[in-house]
């Protein structure tokens, strides 16, 4: 018993308090998103918020039993927790329930469980294994490899579901690499670049963008010229970005699903559809704009409460909040957003081993990339892709992955002296 309190004492306080708190949060935007539709009590569980109460306490099971384990379990069955949720992701593609074009849960009576969103975890803990295993030596090629392999297998196969979202959220761990050292900052920034670029490419037209390209170059050249080496391999960049940029047409118009081109439509163009593809950001605009600075009040937004905006409880809660909580609420979750991932940063610098370091960073990557662009999404900066904002959103699946990422660092973090 002494073992376990000692274990509780050392988790670090600020992290508890801002889940436990965001959890809360969570639930309460959730039962006022669905509470004018039902208007039923608190602990009915054919509800959204009923249902979610079930996840939160197994969440907080979950999380006790993390903390409980011996932290040697995630270090030496690191590789076959991974493989596990190979098996539950190549599973769900034959034997998942399909919603909305997507075959990606497991349906269970009335619950419903999505393997992609915990196979972060596994992700996490796999490559803090591989990473962990080269930290006396550079790693190879052969060693890189191997860990962007990790993430590209469970990236195609939630592919492979339809559940594009998803999928890039698994890109969120170039940051991962980037801290590691396996990934240099050239490489991530040509990575940015072909983000912008491919962005760009559907605003303007391609003789524009090519031609602005040509006078960088040209520019470039002319600074250089004492240098003339680097004009073969100027000219071999230029040509290369010049192919990419011409093939984001082709891209857009032969690889990307209807819909999802119609999400980058609204998004590139504005307004555009606003009684199609554009109708949910538009009315996310209208109602996070009609909270004003306080709010409406709880329970009180016309657009909540009268269910102008689908997917209310998940992809767009951020809605409600900005409705009924207002500027001031808006910030409020903001801040502890960024209180959480500045938490999480310090503690991931304090580690002993890589393994700590890598699950700690894997967790920040993870969360930051959901918090940015499902409010970015609610507010017209990023495209609908339909992924949850953690701890606040309804979704079993996603709050018990966010909790295996948290608490399992955290149990890393108490135990950081034994980690060497």
């Amino acid at each position: 018993m002494t073992q376990r309190s000692n274990i509780f004492n050392n988790i670090d306080k600020p992290v508890l308090f801002l889940y436990l708190t965001m959890v809360a949060i969570g639930w309460l935007n959730i039962f006022a998103a669905e509470y004018a539709e039902t208007q039923k009590h608190v602990f009915d569980f054919s509800t959204s918020y009923g249902k979610q109460l079930i996840w939160i306490c197994t969440a907080f099971i979950l999380a006790a039993s993390v903390l409980m384990i011996d932290v040697r379990f995630f270090t030496n069955f690191s590789q076959i927790i991974y493989g596990v949720f190979i098996l539950l992701l190549t599973g769900v593609l034959f034997f998942g329930v399909e919603v909305n074009s997507t075959r990606a849960w497991f349906q269970f009576g009335g619950l419903a469980f999505q393997p992609s969103e915990i196979a972060k975890y596994g992700t996490a803990l796999a490559l803090a294994s591989l990473m962990g295993s080269a930290r006396l030596r550079k790693p190879g090629h052969l060693m890189r490899l191997k860990a962007f392999l990790l993430v590209l297998v469970p990236a195609v196969l939630v592919l492979l579901q339809k559940d594009v979202g998803t999928t890039l959220v698994f890109a969120s761990f170039i940051l991962v690499f980037f801290r590691e050292g396996w990934l240099s900052g050239l490489a991530l920034f040509f990575a940015g670049l072909a983000v912008a670029l491919f962005v760009l490419a559907l605003v303007f037209n391609e003789l524009i963008i090519i031609g602005i390209l040509a006078l960088i170059g040209i520019t470039i050249a002319i600074i250089m010229r004492k240098k003339p080496k680097i004009f073969p391999q100027l000219i071999g960049l230029f040509l290369l970005v010049a192919i990419y940029v011409y093939s984001v047409d082709f891209v857009f118009e032969n690889v990307l699903q209807p819909h999802h081109k119609a999400r980058i439509e609204v998004l590139v163009h504005g307004g555009a559809d606003l009684q199609g593809a554009g109708y949910n950001l538009h009315q996310s605009k209208i109602a996070i704009g009609s909270g004003g600075l306080w709010g409406k009040g709880f329970l009180q937004g016309t657009q909540t409460q009268f269910n102008f905006i689908p997917e209310q409880t998940t992809d767009f809660i951020f809605c409600t909040i900005g409705e009924e909580w207002g500027f001031v609420g808006s910030l409020l979750i903001i801040g502890l957003f960024l209180a959480l991932l500045m938490r999480l940063i310090t503690l991931a610098e304090r580690q002993k081993s890589v393994f700590g370091r890598v699950v700690g960073y894997s967790a920040v990557s993870v969360i930051f990339f959901h918090f940015a662009i499902n409010i970015g999404m609610t507010i017209g900066l990023a495209p609908v892709i339909g992924i949850p904002l953690p701890l606040i959103s309804y979704g079993g699946s996603s709050l018990w992955g966010t909790t295996l990422l948290l608490f399992t660092f955290l149990k890393l973090d108490a135990k950081r002296l034994e980690m060497l």
